[in-house]
């Protein structure tokens, strides 16, 4: 654990941080969850769900125009 006040740094910032001290976690985890709140984010997990996702995006571009 470190003394850094991850609260008090920018993403760029703190992704800087993190690529920098890949060792700590606490870090890492603040970072993630800063990801995981930003609207329209999409998680998969296999290269199926990745082709699906795209897919349904192409399609509903398609559908835009």
């Amino acid at each position: 654990m470190s003394n850094t006040n991850y609260q008090q740094l920018t993403e760029l910032e703190l992704r800087n941080y993190v690529k920098q001290h890949p060792e700590d976690e606490d870090a890492f985890q603040h970072y993630l969850s800063i990801i995981r709140a930003k609207p329209g984010r999409v998680v998969v997990s296999t290269e199926d769900q990745s082709l699906a996702e795209f897919k349904k995006r192409i399609q509903a571009n398609e559908h835009k125009n």
